[in-house]
């Protein structure tokens, strides 16, 4: 039951169908008016209001964690949200592993510092690695405690740590995260003139540091080359890369994390939060078989490899292998984390109104293009999702990689003229 309940609102697992990327063709009944005020009624009132005023026992629980997704994901945060937290925090020793971990990302995603006095005392008694990660993420973004006290925490907890991937990229991130924001990124010059010449097409989504703000995403050619339209302009599609929980990108439902991606295909996907626009899909590494990942042809000895990091390097030219963040993915994808795709979306940005990535919508870690609908007709708008596939499907070249990238920790989103001078200062390099 725990499985089932709210799966048409919180799941994101797509199931893969024919694309079709035309205005004309796409459609979406999610949209309308009446689904939508639907929707909103069963959120508020049966997954939020009605749940959280039960009481909170074994057979309630389920409903519980159903309802704190459903916090996570729409940001909604109202009197019955914290009288529902109330009765989690006084009974979570007894809770199932993942009503905990439901209740650990809504207090996450709701709020900075709120939170601090109940996360800390349960951090104190944590015992599973990925919730106590949670607790530590929460913690540190809090100032609540310093990454070194965090550590001594987790290494008397756990004093077989370094045997686990989590907690040893939980290490990692509590003692370099505030340093990588301060560091500049590697010459992006040199990485497009790396990606370029090999017979791929690639995406380039930039970032923020602060998810909050939404980046940009560009589609370049075999060639090196970036995808322009009709009129010589310089294609670029905005993305929000966050999450709704906005957790750190190696636990589950955390922002999207830095890295190469590779591109298997385009696809529609049946979801209804996801929509009818096609989908680029996208594998991490460890997401099924080395040779997918790599593009190369099956083989025995790629079939033996348990941790090809040194091939996953040469996705990247010798100025970028030392870059920590480009690693993100890599151990995301080694601790578990899959099913990170480019998609658009069908949700109401009416829930995330008044937050600085308005008016995209926040995924379960995807990369998400915004995406306006007429909710009389079904019919998109304005949607950065069709202009991405379609962008990508002009483009010359086999199907190569996505590549994640923080540019820097400005505190606004990632702007047109900031691509255009990046892609420009490329192209004059290349000149030379």
């Amino acid at each position: 039951m725990r499985k089932v309940f709210f799966l048409f609102v919180l799941s994101f697992i797509a199931s893969t169908g024919k694309s079709q990327s035309s205005y004309q063709t796409v459609y979406s009944k999610f949209v309308l008016y009446s689904e939508r005020e639907k929707m909103d009624h069963f959120l508020r009132e049966q997954t939020i209001q009605n749940t959280f005023s039960l009481p909170l026992n074994s057979e309630t629980e389920y409903r519980f964690e159903g309802s704190c997704r459903a916090v996570s994901q729409f940001l909604i945060d109202d009197e019955y949200v914290r009288r529902g937290f109330e009765k989690l925090f006084i009974k979570y020793d007894s809770l199932q592993t993942e009503t905990k971990r439901a209740y650990l990302e809504a207090m996450y995603a709701l709020s900075k510092n709120a939170y601090t006095s109940q996360v800390a005392k349960i951090l104190k008694t944590e015992k599973e690695p990925k919730l106590y990660s949670i607790c530590a993420s929460y913690l540190f973004r809090a100032g609540f405690m310093t990454p070194a006290d965090l550590l001594i925490e987790m290494i008397d907890r756990f004093p077989a740590y370094d045997s686990c991937d989590l907690l040893l990229e939980l290490q990692k991130y509590l003692n370099n995260n505030l340093k990588s924001k301060k560091n500049n990124t590697p010459d992006l010059s040199s990485l497009f003139a790396y990606t370029s010449g090999k017979g791929n097409k690639n995406v380039f989504s930039f970032q923020r540091w602060n998810r909050d703000f939404p980046g940009m995403a560009i589609v370049q050619n075999e060639d090196g080359s970036f995808v322009r339209g009709d009129d010589g302009r310089l294609m670029i599609f905005q993305q929000l890369a966050r999450s709704g929980s906005d957790l750190p990108y190696f636990i589950t439902n955390g922002s999207t994390p830095q890295g190469a991606y590779c591109i298997t295909g385009v696809a529609t996907v049946r979801n209804n939060l996801i929509g009818p626009s096609p989908t680029l899909q996208l594998i991490m590494p460890y997401e099924g078989k080395w040779e997918t990942y790599f593009n190369i042809p099956p083989t025995e000895v790629w079939d033996s490899l348990t941790d090809p990091y040194p091939e996953y390097q040469q996705l990247f030219p010798s100025s970028w292998r030392t870059y920590g963040p480009m690693q993100e993915v890599y151990f995301a994808g080694k601790i578990g984390r899959t099913e990170v795709i480019a998609h658009g979306t069908t949700i109401d940005p009416v829930y995330f109104k008044t937050k600085s990535f308005y008016p995209l919508c926040p995924t379960q870690g995807c990369l998400c293009a915004r995406e306006d609908w007429n909710i009389t007709t079904g019919k998109p708008i304005f949607s950065e999702q069709l202009g991405l596939i379609s962008a990508f499907r002009s483009a010359k070249g086999t199907n190569g990689y996505l590549y994640v990238i923080n540019i820097d920790d400005q505190q606004k989103a990632v702007s047109r003229d900031e691509i255009e001078k990046i892609v420009l200062q490329f192209e004059r390099w290349r000149k030379k």
